[in-house]
């Protein structure tokens, strides 16, 4: 026996042990429990319309399986079958041109395009106030209680009423859903900059102030860089709430591009399947979203010095 076969076993074994202890076998079950219970689903709710179609069409002689083949085959059904939604998702992603309204990669980018901006603004605009909060005791009083008050309000209920002012102000298009984006995906980072900037220890603070350093000082050499591990997490928190924003701000607009279009479309044509499309390719936009912060996140934490 050769030294290859020898090893072979040992080799099937740690990799079966690096596949078990790792995330791939969690992933794996995880998405086959869902597929299970959304195959389950679908033919629950379809069925009682499947079975009135075949009483119109006088089919009896059916059984169980040509039952299950037209509950997750139906051209309406009230919840499409993962096979259905994959389907049109690869007729829309990859069979159709990138230009056309009809792309799911097209409605994709628009909507990407006001989550980025709306992100940009919002993380812009929650850093400074955490600057502010951190550094005024005035607007630590004043200004915090508001900025956690805001988000108590229904962004269902303020979307609508920012894209009436901002449309008679001649903003349309881009700038309202971005307004909406940056009302969400600020907050989070606030919070998590608030507690970054207060996270260095007191005696490193009295040091600082011992060798006389300013406030500028202080914040440049050791605030910002302590805060560097509380902003990225909040940063994927709030991508995540903004692409939400520009969805949800594409809803009272009657928009005719964007995911939020294709879900108003889907709903007012009853057109189940291409909502679920729509559902499913925000999800990948998220997970998207969320891997490019996380590359940002590496790339700095590796020109700081940390582990690659």
């Amino acid at each position: 026996m050769t030294a290859e076969a020898l090893h072979a076993p040992v080799a099937v074994s740690s990799r079966w042990r690096r596949v078990r202890d790792g995330r791939t076998l969690p992933v794996a079950i995880v998405l086959l429990a869902l597929f299970a219970v959304w195959f389950a689903g679908a033919a629950w709710l379809n069925a009682p319309r499947t079975i009135e179609q075949f009483e119109r069409d006088e089919i009896t002689d059916y059984g169980m399986v040509e039952l299950l083949s037209a509950t997750w085959s139906m051209e309406r059904p009230v919840l499409p079958a993962p096979t259905q939604v994959a389907a049109d998702l690869w007729e829309n992603v990859f069979r159709q041109a990138i230009t056309s309204k009809r792309s799911l990669v097209y409605h994709s980018w628009v909507t990407m395009s006001s989550t980025l901006a709306g992100f940009a603004l919002g993380s812009a605009l929650g850093i400074l106030i955490a600057i502010g909060i951190v550094h005024v005791r005035t607007l630590d009083r004043s200004l915090m209680p508001w900025v956690i008050a805001s988000q108590t309000i229904p962004i269902l209920a303020i979307a609508p009423m920012i894209v009436v002012v901002l449309g008679n102000m001649g903003f349309t298009g881009l700038v309202p859903k971005s307004i909406i984006s940056a009302y969400l995906s600020f907050f989070p980072v606030t919070i998590g900059m608030v507690k970054g900037l207060r996270s260095p220890d007191p005696l490193q603070l009295d040091l600082m102030r011992t060798y006389s350093a300013s406030k500028a000082q202080i914040f440049a050499k050791l605030r910002w860089p302590a805060s560097v591990s509380f902003l990225f997490p909040s940063l994927k928190v709030g991508i995540a709430l903004a692409l939400v924003g520009a969805i949800v701000g594409e809803l009272p607009t009657g928009a005719q591009a964007g995911i939020g279009a294709r879900l108003l479309i889907g709903s007012y044509y009853g057109q189940t399947t291409a909502m679920w499309s729509a559902l499913i390719c925000s999800g990948l936009l998220a997970m998207l979203c969320i891997f490019l912060v996380t590359v940002a996140e590496r790339v700095t934490e590796n020109a700081r010095g940390g582990r690659p």
